[in-house]
């Protein structure tokens, strides 16, 4: 899947041509690359108590690097929408066309989180997994993008949307309770999950507002990098007044933003969870602009090494796993639980799923921590593997 060019049907798209030089920035690949790595990571963990501590979901109010994954997933999915809409303006897309290819890129998103949903319950079943809100909130940042795509306005709707969830929060009372209250068990987003929106299968619909902020922010991010971000020059110590120098202050001017932006995001994001905790639960702002802010230093850092230095043998590992993204959170999901839980094999006079006796086989011969990461390691290098074939014959999924 190229989320870069959203079409109006899946499929599966053979790419012949090379990108143009400029058209994309490595960066924005490379972090959405380690994203599924560190997302296969974490929900493919076999350590139970040696787990480190950063790849286990905090507790209500703090934040660990496993918590970071899926905010990182959505703030590229916005980086990918003015990639998008560069598109479109190639295309010469009215209006309306434009608001036909949202709205069915966001109905397929909807539509295969749903399937993904049922395929893990076994059952038909309607509520908003990870990909139906990664749909919704695409929606929502794409529609104002559509507005308009200056930085400036892209990140005051993003303020706009986040300082009213935080005021709903803050200032709507809870029946019985009273505005205010912020605890993991008792709060104004999970009295209105419980009494109006489960009832529905909409449970978490609220969240649609601070992860479209999150959306606009990424799509911030990449806006400032495509006004700024031009084609880099390879320069050798140039002379102070020389052209090369000039271009490689232009080349560099973006990545001075984005270390700007971050550290501010992630600062604000920091200092605003000592009056609001973070909650991934609840995507709480303080978690939004943390996790953002954190995206986009790792961004900058994507952008020096990958676009600016040119180590393409670095960014390498991580494009094969950021080209067919969607692909790489579903497929796994899929193929964990239909083959490796799904099927049994005979262990020891017993029949146990095929997941169990291979970490089993693991452990009993390495022990917990080497047989475990050797387990998960696997898994990750095997799908790697897999994702390095579609990437070496420049097959695509997208949306």
């Amino acid at each position: 899947m190229m989320i870069a060019q959203p079409s109006t049907a899946i499929a599966v798209e053979s790419k012949n041509k090379a990108t143009p030089a400029g058209a994309r920035l490595l960066a924005l690949d490379g972090l959405r690359g380690l994203t599924v790595f560190l997302m296969l990571l974490v929900n493919n963990l076999a350590l139970q108590e040696a787990t480190p501590d950063q790849l286990v979901h905090a507790p209500f109010g703090g934040v660990t690097l496993a918590d970071l994954v899926f905010p990182w997933f959505l703030f590229c999915m916005g980086a990918a929408i003015p990639y998008a809409a560069s598109s479109f303006d190639k295309q010469k897309l009215p209006l309306w066309r434009r608001l036909l290819r949202i709205l069915r890129r966001t109905s397929l998103i909807f539509l295969l989180g749903l399937f993904l949903t049922s395929a893990l319950a076994r059952t038909p079943v309607f509520a908003l997994g990870v990909l139906q809100l990664i749909a919704l909130a695409y929606c929502l940042a794409a529609l104002f993008y559509l507005i308009s795509p200056r930085p400036a306005f892209l990140f005051a709707v993003a303020a706009g949307l986040l300082v009213g969830y935080w005021a709903a929060i803050r200032f709507v009372p809870i029946p019985g309770a009273g505005p205010g209250i912020f605890e993991e068990d008792r709060n104004l987003l999970l009295h209105l999950n419980r009494t109006y929106l489960e009832p529905l299968g909409l449970r978490g619909l609220l969240s649609t507002i601070p992860t479209a902020a999150l959306a606009l922010l990424g799509a911030m991010v990449a806006q400032v990098l495509r006004n700024g971000g031009k084609d880099p020059v390879e320069v050798k110590r140039p002379g102070p007044r020389s052209a090369g120098f000039r271009e490689a202050l232009a080349a560099y001017r973006p990545l001075l933003q984005l270390l700007l932006l971050g550290s501010a995001m992630t600062g604000l994001g920091y200092g605003w969870s000592l009056e609001l905790p973070f909650s991934k639960a609840f995507w709480t702002p303080p978690y939004i602009l943390f996790s953002a802010g954190l995206a986009t230093l790792l961004i900058g850092a994507f952008y020096l090494l990958f676009d600016l230095r040119r180590w393409t043998w670095l960014a390498f590992p991580f494009l094969v796993f950021g080209s067919n993204a969607l692909l790489a959170y579903i497929l796994p999901i899929l193929f964990k639980v239909w083959v490796l839980q799904g099927w049994t094999v005979s262990l020891n006079g017993a029949r146990v799923s095929l997941q169990e006796a291979w970490l089993n086989w693991h452990v009993a011969h390495s022990g917990v921590v080497v047989g475990g990461w050797t387990y998960t390691l696997l898994f990750i290098l095997a799908w790697w593997l897999v994702f390095w074939w579609f990437y070496a014959r420049k097959i695509f999924f997208k949306v």
